[in-house]
């Protein structure tokens, strides 16, 4: 065999040898049988809450502005939320802004009403008899004449122990029923104000510097000079008289009804106090520049808590 023969069967060997080998490579992966595993199992949705009548504090929040928005007294959200410092509210805090036994529209349930429990039988109280007992007298001329008295004329009776002790046993056995107790009357409901025939007037002479503009101008701004008289634009009650809420200066909010009130902003003073009732026309503030850069009047009208263009209630001029 030659040499050029040797070399060629030994390169053939080498070839073979490198074809059955197995070679060193990352392992292929079943992309079909790894899809065939099980599914992640997904996560339960959370549990939504009933958030009917729940607000969550944002940054900036203050408890009068919330009121505000709402249109409810901040007294009473400190008395909801079991507030000690209504200047203590936090970013995140979930806050009660409606009444908690306030009870969906249409369920005939009225909030205050007393409702009585039914009445329960009791047995009638028994009554004892105290007429003398039939007892066999001895015949004589004193019982006879006693039996003939006609009824309801009794006779003479000598004083005694004996007479005594029979008219303390007669008193003994004498039972007056207890009165039965009388339900005090439920407190009638107050009278609703029909929001329809509510009196408006202008709460400010002065020119109309800006116009109701949803989402920019909450009301109207109305022009005029430091000092000039500030009325309420409608009957009702004073909710909040300060300078709590920022952006609104020394501020009067009056409420008309449950669902509407109206606010009085940049007062330079304010001539009435919390819980105060008044009238339609009545001062309640001197116009100012308090938390602004001019003398104006900001007017707001507010509808269940949302800004309504008071333009809908108040007369053309």
């Amino acid at each position: 065999m030659t040499k050029n023969t040797s070399a060629l069967i030994l390169g053939i060997g080498v070839l073979l040898t490198a074809c059955t080998s197995v070679p060193n490579q990352a392992p292929v992966v079943d992309r079909h049988v790894a899809s065939s595993s099980k599914p992640a199992v997904a996560e339960a949705p959370p549990v939504v809450r009933d958030e009917r009548g729940m607000y969550t504090v944002k940054k900036g929040d203050t408890l009068i502005r919330i009121a505000l928005e709402f249109g409810q007294n901040y007294r009473d959200l400190v008395t909801w939320n079991n507030l000690s410092n209504p200047n203590d509210i936090k970013v995140d805090q979930v806050l009660r802004v409606q009444p908690p036994d306030s009870a969906p529209a249409g369920s005939g349930v009225q909030t205050g009403a007393i409702v009585m429990p039914p009445p329960v039988d009791k047995p009638a109280p028994v009554v004892r008899k105290t007429e003398p007992r039939g007892d066999k007298k001895a015949y004589s001329e004193a019982a006879l004449a006693e039996m003939q008295r006609p009824d309801g004329v009794k006779a003479d009776k000598p004083a005694g122990k004996a007479g005594s002790a029979a008219a303390a046993t007669a008193v003994a056995e004498t039972v007056v029923p207890a009165a039965a107790p009388v339900a005090p009357p439920a407190p009638a409901p107050a009278p609703a104000v029909d929001e329809e025939k509510l009196s408006w007037m202008w709460p400010a002479e002065g020119k109309v510097i800006a116009t109701f503009d949803e989402g920019k101008n909450k009301g109207v701004d109305i022009a005029g000079k430091a000092g000039q008289p500030v009325v309420a634009a409608g009957a009702g009650k004073v909710m909040y008289a300060g300078s709590g809420i920022r952006g609104y200066g020394n501020l009067v909010i009056v409420k008309h009804s449950n669902s509407l009130l109206s606010a009085y902003a940049h007062n330079r003073s304010i001539v009435v106090k919390e819980g105060n009732t008044v009238t339609k026309g009545q001062q309640i503030a001197e116009m100012g520049d308090s938390d602004t850069d001019t003398v104006k009047l900001h007017f707001e009208i507010r509808q269940q808590g949302k800004p309504v263009d008071p333009s809908r209630f108040l007369p053309n001029r």
